[in-house]
């Protein structure tokens, strides 16, 4: 019985740089044998069914886009059972959530690695690492935080994509959709 996934992509679209039509896209995925496909913003949001585990899927979608499109592009797939818990499990509730981002992370990181990472140097910044999942609230904005996808992946030596509240709440909901 297929289930239902969420995939998201890194640095796709943006300032012009590897361009990928979601039409095309969500056509090469189920040429794949990924089905009930479905696209939210240009930035490389989809969700859709698959009989595969996440990781393997991960795998066959960022190959497929390499030989298609010509380049590599990091992606990462969750279940939306996954998804569920992220949005259940936000600690950040009370909290501006205009002002919430989620950061994914490819891969568990080291314990270590996650102890010794620095507090922001912003008093009003927070973030929280919940396994492959890390919170960020930065009401000064995203784009102006240092605690942000590069320092993340940098600390914790894994690849990550960060998503703001709305679009996770998006995602999750379309995903509900389908199951």
């Amino acid at each position: 019985m297929s289930k239902v996934f969420v995939a998201m992509l890194r640095g796709i679209n943006v300032s012009g740089q590897k361009k990928v039509n979601m039409a095309e896209l969500r056509q090469l995925l189920s040429d794949i044998g990924l089905h009930d496909l479905e696209s939210y913003i240009q930035s490389g949001n989809i969700i859709f069914k698959a009989d595969q585990d996440a990781d393997k899927l991960a795998g066959v979608i960022r190959e497929s886009i390499l030989n298609h499109f010509g380049f590599e592009v990091p992606t990462l797939v969750l279940p939306a059972a996954e998804m569920d818990l992220i949005i259940q499990k936000n600690p950040f509730q009370d909290k501006d959530l205009s002002k919430l981002h989620v950061t994914f992370l490819s891969s568990q990181p080291n314990s270590q690695l996650v102890e010794s990472l620095p507090l922001s140097s912003n008093p009003n910044e927070g973030y929280l690492v919940n396994g492959k999942v890390i919170y960020v609230y930065c009401p000064d904005g995203y784009g102006r935080t240092k605690i942000n996808n590069m320092f993340f992946e940098r600390k914790l030596k894994t690849a990550a994509t960060t998503r703001n509240w709305k679009t996770c709440l998006t995602l999750w909901e379309m995903a509900q959709g389908k199951a």
